[in-house]
């Protein structure tokens, strides 16, 4: 087999970057527009790319929609892996569901929206429950109850939809006292000397 020339890999790397746009522009199209608006000319118009281009690398707006939760899904994981390794699951966790209220508002409304849609599009829903999967894994390493693993859970999806709600009344301090409240245990023992 011959072996890929510096052109072959530019130009892979070029369609990597072409790909990783036109899914920045469906999640920033649905923040503007919700889901109603996503089709793959605006998501082209918002990547400034060729209308061609979003057909091409996502022949379907289902094609669309789940490449831009996973790219969420993604994102989220890495946080979520970042607070582990950085012993803060707690505060961290807090920060981020308390930026739904702020600067994180419309981004994560258009994540919720996404999430919502996986009720009626079954293409969604392995994407869309990677937040509870992921969610009730960092539960499991503080307790082995299930019933309290789902309420944090429940806990944490609650507390987004709040902020989306009530915008900027959700602090990440309410949050981590729900969090702890739920565990019955310090969640971020390094930030306390512990």
């Amino acid at each position: 087999m011959p072996e890929a020339s510096e052109h072959d890999d530019g130009r892979r790397a070029r369609g990597q970057r072409r790909r990783a746009a036109i899914i920045a522009a469906t999640l920033r199209v649905i923040e503007r527009d919700g889901v109603a608006g996503l089709s793959h000319r605006a998501v082209a118009r918002e990547a400034e790319v060729p209308a061609s281009s979003a057909v091409y690398y996502f022949a379907t707006l289902d094609d669309l929609l789940v490449a831009a939760l996973t790219d969420a899904a993604d994102a989220y994981a890495r946080q979520l892996r970042d607070f582990v390794e950085g012993d803060r699951v707690g505060a961290g966790v807090a920060e981020l569901i308390a930026a739904a209220g702020h600067a994180g508002r419309g981004r994560m409304l258009a994540e919720y929206e996404l999430t919502l849609l996986a009720a009626r599009r079954p293409a969604l829903r392995p994407v869309a429950r990677r937040w509870i999967d992921l969610v009730a894994d960092i539960a499991r390493r503080y307790t082995d109850d299930p019933v309290a693993v789902r309420a944090v859970v429940a806990a944490t999806d609650g507390l987004c939809l709040e902020a989306l709600f009530a915008e900027d009344t959700v602090t990440a301090e309410d949050v981590r006292a729900v969090l702890v409240h739920i565990l019955r245990l310090d969640l971020d023992p390094a930030l306390h000397g512990g």
